[in-house]
């Protein structure tokens, strides 16, 4: 037996309920390789799935957690072997198929990569979907011209998830970071993991009449979307990107097709679910040479699975900050 976070639908009201049980093997979905789950971690999408409405589940009982990092207990797959370290992001696990908020997962052996060098299970779980997201941002940006000395890169939603990492990240490789936050509490917490600039979101939050600002960005992460996007692409210098990863302030883009048609701007959407393997792999190397781990160290805030259900409605409401690690055995 094992422990597991599993979220329960009663049929008759609709409504939803999580709580932490007693799981078999037996009750593990179908995959080739079954692993010890050591960490995993709380992203929005974990917030909705955890959630009274469900949010993605179609099918419960259902074990939520969309990351998940531990050790290979057992594997029908060549490609790894008991007491291989690996890590899980995307794939709609924890959504469509059983997650990481278990001390037991079962998963297909396509979904997993192997642990970085440089990297241990906790650390993975401190990166997670969130900071797998912001390198691939980091890496979108650069494939499209962004490099150091052309200006300051600008992060919305910086206190966040994506945008701590992002922030620390563009911070070490010699950027200026300029960290968009509604919270005037963190602006703290950002500097010190390299903001040198902290923008208050009422700044940037509202559109205006004008297509084009003055040419402020040389690159941009944006978690929000929204009206703050609209706005953003106006303030972009010529040939810029603006990388796109979230929608906390709306799906809509309330904007105009200026920027791109007189500065060349480029807006450049971020999948972290479906990446193919190469790139996820590279974007883990990138994450253990690229992200200080001191500064890493400082996002975590640590929890357990009794804490989950607490911490889904806080990310929900945008009340969680930096990166929490669920220690799924403690």
């Amino acid at each position: 037996m094992f422990k597991a976070l599993v979220v329960t639908k009663n049929e008759e009201t609709g409504k939803t309920a999580a709580s932490v049980d007693n799981l078999s093997l037996e009750d593990l979905p179908q995959g080739e390789v079954t692993v010890a789950v050591e960490y995993s971690t709380v992203n929005y999408k974990d917030g909705l799935c955890i959630g009274p409405g469900g949010g993605l589940v179609r099918h419960y009982p259902h074990v939520p957690g969309i990351d998940f990092a531990g050790t290979v207990e057992a594997s029908e797959d060549d490609r790894y072997k008991a007491g291989d370290k690996v890590v899980l992001t995307g794939w709609r696990v924890g959504e469509a198929h059983w997650g990481g908020y278990a001390q037991k997962a079962r998963v297909r052996a396509d979904w997993l990569v192997p642990l970085p060098e440089g990297l241990d299970t906790r650390q993975a779980m401190a990166v997670g979907t969130a900071g797998f997201t912001a390198m691939l941002a980091v890496m979108a940006l650069e494939d499209h011209g962004l490099a150091t000395g052309h200006g300051p890169v600008l992060v919305t939603g910086a206190a966040g998830g994506v945008g701590s990492v992002a922030t620390a990240i563009l911070a070490n490789l010699g950027h200026e970071v300029a960290g968009v936050t509604g919270r005037p509490e963190t602006g703290d917490y950002l500097t010190s993991l390299g903001a040198s600039r902290i923008v208050p979101r009422e700044e940037i939050n509202e559109t205006v009449k004008r297509p084009l600002e003055g040419e402020t960005w040389a690159g941009c992460v944006d978690a929000v979307g929204g009206a703050m996007l609209a706005r953003v692409l106006g303030q972009m210098k010529y040939g810029a990107s603006v990388a796109a990863v979230g929608l906390a302030g709306g799906a809509s883009l309330p904007g105009s097709v200026i920027p791109f048609l007189l500065r060349s701007v480029n807006l450049l959407g971020i999948d972290s679910v479906m990446q193919p393997y190469e790139r996820r792999l590279e974007a883990w190397r990138r994450i253990a040479r690229d992200l200080p781990m001191d500064k890493l160290d400082a996002m975590v805030q640590p929890a357990t699975l009794e804490d989950l259900p607490r911490l889904g409605a806080d990310i929900l409401k945008g009340q969680v900050k930096g990166r929490v690690v669920v220690d799924v055995n403690a």
